[in-house]
């Protein structure tokens, strides 16, 4: 065996050269990779740049704000917190008064403080008209997510040590609400899943290690790569959780894709050789398309012009790419090494073999959707379209403290303020005025325009703070107060009219310049620009899959069913999510409050799910059109292509719901939604859509699936994802050159 001589590489496709490569000098490529994963991390450990959250919104009237008081009003640049005081009594009790006055100052020592607006001073409207409920505001010289979590805690302990003798202290503000938030990472659950699943579903110890072990190498060299771009881009904080997320999903789903195509080699008797050929010729060709459908789909966050999102966007396109680059060119090498004992340490009832068998559930699943493909496909359609239902009624906003569970300080410093003044005290906007000389006039007719409350903004005001004015007396600030909370459509629709209506007006033709900002208003600013930008992501990620889809199937309505099958999955998860988050269905199972749909989510999710659920799409395709080109015969090709993967794809799908789910055990509400909402999506599109509508419209359709115009075949650029060409095909009605 050792003198047989080897066949030459030469004139091979790329792919088989380096398959036959990483068989036959398995070790140097192990090593080579282990070589570079070690510089990266070594790398990125010595030269790696922070995560730091950038919140920044170009061309937003929001941004110019912040810009501007980080200009002309340092100190207040910053967020705030809210301290909030009730004593039955009333809080000008001088025994009350004194404490309330004394935590204030120990306040204004504390490190960040930068400036203490006490209910006791000049500033009107502090405490509550019946006397019992007092409001003051900790001014801090960063904004929330660049404020230490120890200096939050160390206000959060003075206001706890406060309370009591009749007098109760909470505290709130973004600022607090970093600190109410325990870390939690879902990856070891989602691995512990993955272990349990991928050893069901192989049987076989050794073979549920390889994709394991290929997800934690991508992962590790994710990890490394993004330490050292954030040197150049600015990644948010929670990057490392996200990426972890993402790679762990796409990391096993590739590398499984690339065992059982080995697997199936070696059970139908083929040399290990050959069989890692055949991985790497076939599964690896659909791991290149998903990995550049996923890509594209996160790369299409760019289209949101909001910086945070663009980065998400990078480092999740990061942990996808190295995930592919693993599975086709590390586990060849790691699979020549196994061998044929990638079936060792096997359970014997488990499943144990790949490929097409007839006698198994698949196949006599596929056989009975064939025999009945109309009622399959409309019975699908309909649950799909129950389960979306609900998305008709979406209201997308940003969850803020209302939406927190009570024992938390932030939830009860908003309902202590709403009680005491109103729910817009939880969001108050910031009017700032300045026009480069003496502006307390210019402020003065702003507030009294604004308090008037006339117009379109009747009844929606509930009090204007005096102008207060900065050093130099060129920019003045005030603090309006709607009279519906945050999350209220009349909120937004105040901030509209105040930029639209009543501002424009008073400084026109003046050098003088209002400028609606604030916490509230940048939200407020996030989401309309999201949503303005919405359909050019659906348009851009959808159209180019698209494109792609139907060149690499050279079939037309293969890629339109796939765009519009992936968008049924992503309109199910939507419609879960309003059902219970905002119908509040279910909602006390979770702890969670009813409120709106995070704005950013429906966006992520999509960029999200849209990629992974076309990796389940390609897989079974290609399988399929990979039997088509064999046998010529669509039924056939059908029911062998989802006999052969719907077990793959089911296991993949399973560790991604696990993965996914493991995140509703977190305390956020965000999380959740984001946990629940991929799970569904992913559970949705690997059984009702993949395993029953898939099979049944492409049964109904026959060989029109393969269909596609000759002036388009000669258009479009010929890439072979199967590893078979078109041209063996011997049948009538070729995919390619249709008329």
């Amino acid at each position: 065996m050792a003198n047989r001589k080897l066949p030459s590489t030469s004139g091979m496709p790329f792919l088989e050269r380096w398959a036959r490569f990483a068989h036959r000098h398995h070790w140097k490529v192990v090593g080579a990779w282990l070589v570079i994963l070690v510089a990266l991390v070594g790398g990125a450990s010595v030269a790696g740049g922070p995560y730091e959250d950038d919140f920044r919104l170009p061309g937003s009237e929001s941004q110019r704000g912040f810009d501007l008081l980080a200009e002309r009003f340092p100190a207040r640049s910053g967020d705030s917190a809210d301290l909030v005081f009730e004593a039955a009594g009333g809080v000008r009790e001088p025994a009350i008064q004194a404490r309330i006055e004394k935590l204030l100052a120990d306040a204004s020592t504390l490190p960040g403080v930068v400036a203490i607006e006490s209910p006791f001073g000049e500033q009107p409207g502090m405490i509550s008209q019946d006397g019992t409920i007092a409001r003051a505001s900790v001014a801090f010289d960063k904004r929330a997510n660049e404020v230490e979590v120890a200096q939050a805690q160390a206000l959060v302990d003075l206001v706890d040590a406060a309370a009591g003798d009749g007098l109760r202290t909470e505290v709130g503000g973004n600022i607090i609400f970093a600190t109410e938030q325990p870390e939690f990472g879902s990856e070891g659950v989602g691995l512990l899943a993955a272990v349990v699943i991928l050893f069901i579903a192989f049987g076989s110890l050794i073979a549920m290690g390889l994709p394991i072990g290929a997800a934690l190498f991508g992962i590790g060299s994710a990890f490394s790569v993004i330490a050292l771009g954030a040197n150049v881009l600015s990644f948010p904080e929670w990057t490392g959780p996200f990426v972890g997320m993402i790679g762990i999903g796409v990391g096993i789903d590739y590398a499984l894709l690339v065992v059982t195509r080995f697997r199936e080699g070696l059970h139908h008797g083929k040399s290990v050789e050959d069989s890692v050929v055949l991985a790497v010729t076939t599964a690896g060709r659909s791991v290149i398309f998903a990995g550049v459908v996923v890509t594209i789909a996160f790369f299409g966050l760019y289209a949101m012009g909001i910086p945070f999102l663009a980065a998400a966007g990078t480092s999740a396109a990061i942990a996808v790419a190295i995930s592919v680059l693993v599975s086709l060119f590390l586990m060849p090498a790691l699979l020549s090494l196994v061998g044929k004992r990638v079936d060792s340490l096997k359970v014997p009832f488990l499943h144990s073999t790949e490929g097409v068998d007839p006698a198994s559930g698949w196949y006599r699943m596929a056989k009975a959707i064939q025999r009945r493909p109309l009622p399959y496909a409309l019975l699908a359609v309909a649950v799909l379209l129950t389960i979306a239902s609900p998305t008709l009624a979406m209201e997308m906003g940003f969850t803020d403290a209302g939406n927190g569970r009570e024992e938390l300080h932030t939830r009860r410093a908003y309902d202590l303020l709403a009680k005491g003044f109103g729910p817009g005290y939880n969001g108050p906007l910031m009017v700032i005025v300045e026009n480069g000389a003496g502006v307390q006039a210019d402020a003065g007719r702003v507030q009294e325009a604004i308090a008037k409350g006339g117009g379109s903004i009747a009844g929606d005001v509930a009090f204007v703070s005096p102008p207060i004015l900065n050093q130099d007396g060129d920019t003045a600030i005030l603090m309006v107060y709607p009279a519906s909370s945050p999350q209220d459509v009349r909120t937004k629709q105040l901030v509209h009219d105040l930029r639209d209506e009543v501002l424009p007006p008073l400084v026109k033709g003046t050098p003088t310049q209002a400028i609606v900002a604030g916490g509230n208003a940048a939200y407020i600013d996030i989401g309309d620009k999201i949503g303005s930008r919405m359909p050019l992501l659906f348009v851009g990620v959808i159209g180019l899959s698209f494109i792609l889809l139907m060149t690499v199937f050279r079939s037309v309505l293969v890629a339109l069913k796939a765009a519009l099958m992936n968008l049924l999955s992503i309109s199910a998860a939507y419609g879960v999510l309003v059902a219970i988050f905002q119908f509040g269905w279910g909602s006390s199972l979770l702890g969670i409050e009813k409120g709106p749909i995070e704005v950013f989510l429906p966006m992520m999710m999509f960029a999200i799910l849209f990629g992974l659920s076309m990796d389940y799409e390609v897989f079974l395709i290609s399988r399929i059109r990979e039997e088509y080109v064999r046998t010529g015969d669509n039924a056939t090709a059908v029911a062998h292509g989802l006999a052969a993967t719907a077990r793959v794809i089911s296991a993949a799908a399973a560790i991604m719901v696990a993965v996914f789910l493991a995140f509703v055990l977190g305390p956020d509400r965000v999380v959740k939604e984001m946990g629940i909402g991929l799970a569904t999506a992913i559970f949705v599109d690997a059984t009702i859509v993949r395993l029953v509508l898939v099979p049944a419209t492409m049964e109904l359709l026959g060989n029109a699936n393969w269909w596609l115009p000759g002036w388009l075949d000669r258009l479009l650029p010929h890439v072979n994802v199967e590893g078979v060409s078109d041209h063996s095909m011997k049948h009538a009605g070729s995919p390619a050159g249709g008329k």
